[in-house]
């Protein structure tokens, strides 16, 4: 399978199963889009009034030699490989701990609402919180590293017992020749010096949760009482951020209906500073104002090619930053499984409620069909794990002839299952945006290659 387009002046030619990036001329453009329904005499034909026909017979055989090399119209090998994957022993390698279903914001387009998860509020014991981390470790095999975020909620309205968690996780890892990879998401309000000097010392990564410029901030991410957190927030988030040399957390943010020319809050955050990036497209159920809809596409394809030149142009400045969904690795990228199986949700990586139940991931939390078990019993539900297991690209009909599936992994299951019932299925708004993000990572790739070279 190949996939073409045209961004920022560069042809791109991607070869999806071997990963292979090439950037060509317009007469090799054009050979590659035709050269599989078309012998050599049959193209200098069809192009003849375009371009000479010694080029297009050059282009034919440079087209040829790369597929002889193994670099063009290569053959998906993976499928096979899949097939033995659910078989697999199930290794539990990360848990995501609803620290608090509570919180202090009343975010309009929380998915937890307003931290309660379709349910009650609630503050995770220590009991429980260690129970399932003598769960993580049990369950791990012989996996050293284990990843383990706080959520909420807003986990800092339990931060003693997240302290307490972390210093019980630490005396594990000796025993038990682990280790703990902890990371926090907080809303920034509770943030103080003392917190940050924890962050610093223990947690691998700090996801700052932010939308960008004021008003947008404001509007989407008040207090219960209407106020906006973002002059509260801010300078906390700075703060943090330069405490931790510019790595090892996020600004993220979400941006949607009321915001469809978020590039704008992308640059904003950068501009105060804002080495690492994230700002997601909002989830919402098709009734809700602000969410997302398929007419609104072109206008989000625009700001994603606005704001990958705009980052090819701070590179050359000088003033680069991250933005997480154009990180790409075409070197190598993730191994064969998460490239095919994506984020490990109900296998892999787990949520934990305050009072222990299991859930494939915080998304699903409060959707009590799927409960996997507790942290008392383990995992009870196999045929729900089983069923995760399933769940890759080529499981899913919609991912199996789409470019992009060596990428997202089949996408989110979560967002499938709330749009169309079914953890297999697509989310096609979801599907096209990311789409459009891979395309402007490699753009963004070539023209670093391009400085470099």
């Amino acid at each position: 399978m190949v996939h073409q387009y045209k961004n920022n002046g560069y042809n791109i030619v991607l070869d999806v199963n071997s990963g292979a990036i090439h950037v060509v001329d317009e007469v090799t453009y054009d050979v590659i889009a035709d050269y599989e329904e078309n012998t050599k005499e049959e193209l200098i034909k069809k192009l003849s009034g375009v371009y000479p026909e010694e080029e297009v017979k050059e282009a034919y055989e440079e087209v040829t030699e790369l597929k002889e090399n193994g670099e063009l119209f290569t053959t998906d090998d993976y499928e096979d490989y899949i097939d033995g994957l659910a078989d697999r022993p199930t290794v539990v390698k990360a848990l995501c701990l609803h620290i608090a279903h509570d919180c202090n914001l009343a975010c309009k387009y929380c998915f937890a609402e307003e931290g309660e998860y379709h349910g009650r509020r609630a503050l995770m014991s220590y009991e429980v919180g260690k129970k399932a981390l003598d769960f993580l470790i049990a369950n791990s095999g012989s996996r050293r590293n284990l990843e383990v975020d706080f959520f909420g909620g807003e986990p800092l309205l339990n931060f003693q017992v997240v302290k307490d968690l972390v210093a019980y996780g630490r005396e594990q890892e000796k025993i038990h020749n682990k280790n703990f990879r902890f990371t926090l998401t907080t809303n920034g309000v509770l943030l103080d010096d003392d917190i940050i000097e924890f962050a610093n010392k223990e947690m691998a990564n700090v996801v700052c949760s932010i939308d960008g410029r004021k008003e947008v901030h404001d509007r989407m991410r008040p207090f219960r009482k209407g106020d906006g957190s973002y002059d509260l927030i801010v300078p906390k988030f700075q703060k943090l951020a330069e405490s931790r040399g510019q790595e090892k957390y996020y600004a993220r943010g979400t941006f949607t209906r009321n915001n469809l020319d978020f590039s704008e809050d992308v640059l904003h955050l950068a501009d105060l500073g804002f080495k690492q990036i994230s700002v997601e497209p909002v989830v919402a159920e098709e009734t809700d104002s602000y969410a997302l809809r398929e007419e609104d596409l072109p206008v989000l394809f625009e700001q994603y090619d606005k704001l990958a030149k705009e980052m090819v142009q701070r590179k050359k400045e000088g003033k680069d930053f991250n933005f997480f969904h154009f990180m790409i690795d075409l070197e190598g990228g993730p191994c064969v499984a998460k490239r095919l199986s994506g984020c490990g949700s109900g296998t892999e990586y787990m949520a934990v409620t305050p009072w222990g139940d299991f859930y494939p991931c915080h998304q699903f939390v409060g959707k009590e069909e799927f409960i996997m078990g507790n942290v008392e019993e383990g995992i009870t539900n196999l045929a729900m794990q089983r069923k995760f297991k399933k769940c890759n690209v080529y499981a899913k009909p919609k991912c199996r002839e789409c470019f992009a599936k060596f990428y997202c992994s089949g996408g989110c299951a979560a967002n499938s299952y709330n749009f169309t019932g079914d953890i297999n299925n697509a989310y096609e708004v979801g599907c096209e945006l990311q789409k459009k993000r891979i395309e402007c990572a490699i753009m963004i790739k070539v023209a670093e290659a391009e400085m470099e070279g």
